[in-house]
């Protein structure tokens, strides 16, 4: 099958594609959407078997963890367990490439979260990314939208080299303003351990 590609930096027409992908998302389906970083690909991450088809469209190993993007940094209290240091690092750098790991919630499966009992919560600060989830009214898990292994993608073209026939819908718009994958910090009581260098290191 060929994937559609959509371009979303029409204002006039941005509201309904966006919906239209949220759709998409909603019946388990998987969307590359921009954010400022890279590129991701995105399916419910409250959803195991979603996340189940992201694995198998980057042919990336199930036990490594999938980042969950949320709307507003105060959802991640849906999701996981926060504490005062994940509220500090969010009034500074959130919205933004800054991925925290923090103790999962049930409602975010293991599947998700590569067999682990912590999970990465990001807030992006691209509009379409930011509205795309909100139109969800759930996280969307998103590694970057590249085949394992391969440069991660910082426009539609790159994704749709690698992405094309393996996931439902391409959202384009544009090049990603950072073009660098999020900083990970893991939170470990009132300490921080970076993971992993990024966006804002």
């Amino acid at each position: 099958m060929e994937t559609e590609i959509v371009v979303v930096s029409d204002p006039a027409r941005q509201e309904s594609e966006l919906r239209r992908a949220a759709d998409v998302l909603r019946h388990g389906g998987l969307v590359v959407f921009p954010t400022e970083t890279v590129y991701g690909l995105g399916g419910d991450a409250t959803d195991a078997e979603a996340s189940k088809k992201i694995y198998a469209a980057k042919g990336r190993p199930s036990d490594n963890p999938l980042i969950i993007h949320i709307a507003e940094p105060a959802d991640a209290e849906k999701y996981a367990v926060t504490n005062p240091t994940y509220y500090r690092l969010a009034k500074a750098f959130m919205p933004g490439p800054l991925t925290v790991i923090l103790p999962r919630r049930e409602i975010i499966p293991l599947a998700t979260t590569g067999g682990l009992e912590t999970v990465a919560v990001r807030c992006p600060s691209h509009p379409v990314a930011h509205r795309l989830i909100a139109l969800c009214g759930f996280p969307i898990a998103a590694p970057s939208a590249n085949l394992s292994g391969k440069p991660s993608p910082t426009c539609a073209a790159d994704v749709a080299h690698d992405m094309n026939g393996r996931v439902d819908m391409i959202l384009d718009g544009g090049e990603s303003e950072i073009g660098l994958e999020s900083t990970i910090v893991k939170i470990d009581g009132d300490s921080l351990t970076l993971l992993r260098p990024g966006g804002i290191t």
